[in-house]
């Protein structure tokens, strides 16, 4: 069989490098500025942890925005833990990196997207696709559609 670089599965883990060296720093120093965050993920990810009534209520993926308040923010190796403020309701949770779908911070218009597209099913390994989003993210409301960031 014949050796090749798999340029997909390595930029698939620069990229969560990068997002981990990011939240490592706001974990360490505060959100810069008018840094903030809209980070998706899958709620199927056998090690996400979210309350019972989070995961009832985004029962395939979630996007939680890191802006104004959040607590003990934690970043591993393998992900990160944060809590949150859902209605005056602090929750806890834990994100692995490999639960991302996308991460975007709109006050410098920057987003990564992770697509993961099963090839068939004789294949064991998954096609990654990795995008930088250069579009300009719109904040006209409280609550956000990252619509645009999918492909149709």
């Amino acid at each position: 069989m014949a050796r090749s670089i798999d340029y997909g599965n390595l930029m698939h883990r620069a990229m969560r490098g990068l997002i981990q060296s990011v939240l490592a720093d706001v974990a360490e120093n505060g959100l810069p500025g008018g840094h903030h965050f809209f980070i998706t993920f899958d709620t199927t990810h056998p090690d996400v942890q979210i309350a019972d009534w989070l995961k009832e209520r985004y029962p395939t993926e979630m996007t939680v925005v890191i802006q104004h308040w959040y607590e003990n923010l934690i970043v591993t190796d393998e992900g990160f833990s944060i809590t949150l403020n859902f209605g005056n309701n602090p929750e806890p949770m834990v994100i692995p990196f490999d639960a991302l779908r996308t991460f975007v911070d709109p006050s410098v218009e920057f987003g990564l997207r992770f697509e993961t597209q099963v090839q068939d099913e004789d294949e064991d390994d998954e096609d990654l696709e990795i995008e930088v989003e250069e579009e300009p993210v719109r904040q006209d409301a409280e609550i956000v559609s990252l619509d645009q960031f999918r492909k149709h």
